[in-house]
């Protein structure tokens, strides 16, 4: 019987010899479908590698997406990501559980259902629950992923945006159209996305001698979590810095209201590009991580992690540019 070779696979999946090598072999730069469609057809085929006997179909896998209640709102990054979620791994020939987490059993550190009743082989937690319940999460035996948020005193690896060099680059924008006194709006003790934007701001000052001051640092955020309008410092700056597109918005329907111009006496940029900006405002500055591939890693990441491949926790860092728009300008002459 004849020894099939990758070049045999490639030709019957009508790929190259490498892209059926960087699947086989688990390398990046082939789709999730297209490394399973390999797999599959050189398990068919009777592919023998070096060191196994037989390539084996990928097992369809059960997993569970738990999402904090206070961040699925509608209009909100994670209604967008959650359904992208589900779909990604659909298209990987997997079957997905949505649940969401309400504030009571957050406090009560109660599991999901999913985990609880053994539904699932492995979850993503997309949003970050308060810092007793991921200690309380991770410390059950399910496979488990962060998706958006990281925590190192957690054994779980995550996938995130870069919140940092993100905020970084919109503040460094900012301060090259002339603005010196610029805020930062955000509860930076609310998750470690918006303490990390926060950390982008702040590198972007010093790194250009300017001073940082506490009161120019506003809460958006109410205690359960639910954006609201800052309140406004007695001496304006110039420009704000927003943890997100939402708090942006907010954050202009205010100046608006109170008979500010944007961008022409006050600039403003956000984070995420989401959700659309309303007609009636000046479309908004923003930083879009390339959560298309957030959402692929961290599915593949949680292939690795149930199969054991992915035990150790680990932080992946996704990329993204900014997009500057109608809600940022040069620096207002007095």
């Amino acid at each position: 019987m004849k020894n099939v070779t990758m070049r045999d696979i490639a030709t019957a999946v009508g790929v190259s010899v490498v892209t059926v090598s960087k699947a086989l072999s688990g390398e990046s730069g082939v789709s999730q479908a297209m490394r399973e469609r390999i797999i599959r057809t050189a398990a068919d085929m009777g592919y023998v590698t070096p060191n196994s006997k037989r390539i084996q179909t990928v097992k369809a896998l059960d997993i569970g997406v738990l999402v904090p209640m206070r961040f699925f709102k509608p209009d909100s990054y994670y209604s967008m990501l959650s359904p992208m979620l589900v779909q990604e791994l659909t298209n990987a020939g997997h079957f997905c559980l949505l649940e969401t987490l309400d504030e009571e059993a957050e406090r009560n550190l109660e599991l999901p259902n999913l985990i609880r009743r053994r539904h699932v082989d492995g979850l993503i937690l997309l949003g970050e629950p308060s810092m007793e319940y991921v200690r309380a999460i991770t410390a059950q035996p399910t496979p488990i992923v962060f998706m958006d948020f990281y925590d190192d005193r957690a054994s779980a690896p995550a996938v995130v945006g870069d919140n940092t060099y993100g905020a970084y680059r919109l503040t460094n924008h900012l301060i090259k159209n002339g603005h010196r006194d610029i805020a930062y709006v955000g509860r930076t003790s609310l998750t470690s996305s918006i303490m990390d934007r926060f950390l982008g701001y702040y590198r972007a000052m010093l790194t250009n001698n300017l001073p940082v001051r506490s009161e120019w640092v506003l809460d958006d955020r109410d205690e359960h979590g639910e954006v609201i309008a800052p309140e406004f410092p007695e001496q304006m700056p110039t420009a704000f810095v927003c943890n997100c597109d939402v708090t942006a918005q907010k954050l202009i329907e205010k100046l608006l209201q109170k008979g500010y111009r944007v961008p022409e006496d006050i600039s403003v940029t956000g984070f995420d590009e989401y959700p659309a900006t309303p007609a009636s405002l000046p479309s908004i500055s923003s930083f879009r991580i390339n959560y298309e591939t957030m959402l692929r890693s961290t599915v593949q990441l949680m292939i690795d992690c149930c199969s054991g491949r992915g035990a150790l926790p680990s932080r992946m860092v996704i990329g993204g540019h900014p997009k500057y728009k109608e809600s940022d300008g040069i620096v207002p002459i007095p």
